[in-house]
């Protein structure tokens, strides 16, 4: 799972760096996030992963060793059509459009402003009409709780809603992804890419958009902290992400206390 990074690196591992014992000792540790790969340069330098990561939700893998996109699916062109209609329907929602190489951004408010500081991304505008490369995820952004739930009945309730998939990735996000698309497809890619066993999977995460993933592998884990959506499925529920949750979880799995 991820955590947002600026706020929470020292709390991810804690101090006992029980990441680079798991990888001493033969695991595999990775990470999916809702970014793409040039905005994560300063997580995977201090992560240090040992395969490939999940991009954009699960749209993509990337091979941070090898610098190399290993799969991507990319958004069918219809999805303007759905942008179009939130843009013309909801007032000053804020429209983010992520391709493989760059993050755009169509129409900013304060939550857009928010996402650009938070992630310390450029501020690269472009209308979604314009973007010439391969679209990868929609991101619209608003503050208003009231527009956030519009929003999603809205997109959910569209013509074109079954040739895409939908998720709510923070409080102030909601994402249009390609059809079938989650953070579980990467992490079926990643296990098919690293020739593992699936049995031997583990996946923490904290919001809806971990739902899938937590859900898919072979322990599915909570931080507990996490949206009430995932604790509901989660096979376990360990400490909260601001109490080193991924050393406690390696440590657990080590020690037997959690079984793979």
């Amino acid at each position: 799972g991820w955590y947002s990074f600026e706020k929470r690196q020292k709390h991810i591992f804690g101090k006992c760096k029980s990441d680079r014992i798991l990888q001493k000792n033969g695991g595999l540790f990775t990470f999916v996030t809702g970014r793409v790969p040039k905005t994560v340069e300063d997580v995977c330098q201090i992560i240090k992963p040992n395969a490939p990561f999940g991009f954009i939700n699960g749209g993509g893998v990337y091979d941070y060793n090898e610098k190399k996109v290993k799969w991507i699916k990319k958004l069918d062109n219809e999805v303007t059509k759905l942008v179009e209609y939130i843009d013309v329907s909801l007032e000053n929602v804020g429209i983010i459009v992520n391709t493989n190489n760059n993050i755009y951004f169509s129409k900013d408010n304060p939550a857009t402003k928010k996402y650009r500081e938070e992630r310390y991304l450029s501020n690269i505008v472009c209308d979604y009409h314009f973007v010439k490369e391969p679209i990868i995820k929609i991101v619209f952004a608003e503050n208003d709780e009231g527009k956030m739930l519009k929003l999603g009945e809205m997109l959910k309730s569209h013509p074109l809603a079954s040739a895409f998939s939908f998720v709510r990735s923070e409080n102030t996000l909601y994402e249009i992804l390609p059809k079938g698309i989650s953070k579980a497809t990467a992490l079926n890619k990643i296990v098919e890419l690293c020739d593992v066993d699936f049995k031997k999977t583990v996946a923490i995460g904290d919001y809806d958009n971990d739902i899938d993933m937590v859900k898919c592998a072979e322990i599915g884990i909570a931080v507990s902290n996490a949206c009430d959506n995932l604790k509901n499925i989660a096979s376990h529920i360990t400490v909260s992400n601001e109490e080193d949750a991924i050393a406690v979880v390696i440590e657990e799995v080590y020690s037997g206390k959690i079984k793979v």
